[in-house]
């Protein structure tokens, strides 16, 4: 089986874990990174997003663990557009958080507009942190969380600009 999913990933964090061991358990894994431009329009919350390059290379390190415990291969490439990769006929599942099953939903429709079967939808329910609420990017670069949940009272977060070379 072949497996995509998708995302900024900027941090990966222990939520984003739980998508690629899910991914894993069930085939190969082709993650679509969004590039710069896509991660800018799909951000709900005004915060500097690293560079791609930046962000690849840390997910990769990331992926090279998962894949060796389950003995899976994996591909990471650009994400351009929110339904990206996952339209390609090559995939039978797409692992996604509960707030990106509607774009799962709508990646089966353009899917079945083009004669491909749709894929399987695996919903992968969120991680939560010390405080019971999620974990997410957002909060760990607002400085409230680290990647693993864990309350991170004094520590700055990352502002909406990127931090000049100065600071």
């Amino acid at each position: 089986m072949h497996v995509a999913l998708g995302g900024t990933f900027d941090p990966v964090h222990d939520g984003h874990r739980a998508l690629f061991e899910r991914a894993f358990e069930l085939g190969d894994v082709t993650v679509g990174l969004t590039t710069d431009d896509l991660a800018a329009e799909t951000r709900y919350v005004d915060r500097y997003v690293r560079p791609f390059e930046d962000r690849k290379r840390d997910l990769d390190a990331e992926l090279t663990d998962i894949a060796a415990e389950y003995s899976r291969e994996f591909e990471i490439r650009p994400l351009e557009t929110p339904t990206g990769i996952a339209t390609e006929p090559k995939f039978d599942a797409l692992v996604v958080s509960p707030e990106t099953r509607e774009g799962g939903d709508r990646i089966n429709g353009i899917r079945r507009e083009r004669g491909l079967d749709p894929l399987d939808i695996e919903v992968v329910d969120h991680v939560t942190a010390a405080d019971g609420e999620r974990i997410s990017s957002t909060r760990i670069v607002r400085g409230e969380i680290d990647r693993h949940g864990n309350l991170t009272p004094d520590r700055d977060g990352r502002g909406p600009k990127r931090p000049s070379e100065s600071e």
